[in-house]
């Protein structure tokens, strides 16, 4: 079986087509743009890859961090601007993946609007009109 990442013709797409590939971009940001034919997908999935390797790369260990200092963390009389400081040290770039992903998110809603505005209205997928 042979898999190839490269896009096919680009043809003028259905409203149904276009519904599938904003959905598609929701959830995983840049595939329904691939879906579509675009070569910005290629760009926006490669944010998604890394902001979500970012997000889990240093989130898992950022979690485990604070679980296991939860007290000191949490301690009343202790220095909560020090506790702040400390936990912006190992949150920040899971913070960072965080925000690289949210960006090819908004890219690929952009995109996905772009596909809504080309996508061709066909005679059977209008709605019946109501009298």
């Amino acid at each position: 079986m042979k898999i190839s990442l490269a896009l096919g013709p680009r043809q003028p797409l259905s409203r149904q087509t276009a519904w599938g590939c904003f959905t598609t971009n929701l959830a995983l940001p840049g595939f329904g743009s691939l879906t579509a034919g675009r070569k910005v997908g290629y760009f926006q999935a490669a944010l998604t890859i890394i902001g979500l390797g970012f997000t889990m790369g240093f989130g898992i260990p950022f979690i485990l961090w604070t679980l296991s200092n939860w007290t000191r963390l949490h301690d009343p009389l202790g220095d909560q601007i020090a506790a702040l400081k400390e936990m912006w040290l190992h949150v920040r770039w899971a913070m960072l993946g965080i925000g690289i992903f949210g960006l090819g998110w908004l890219w690929a809603l952009a995109t996905s609007m772009s596909i809504f505005g080309h996508a061709t209205q066909s005679p059977q997928s209008l709605p019946p009109r109501l009298r």
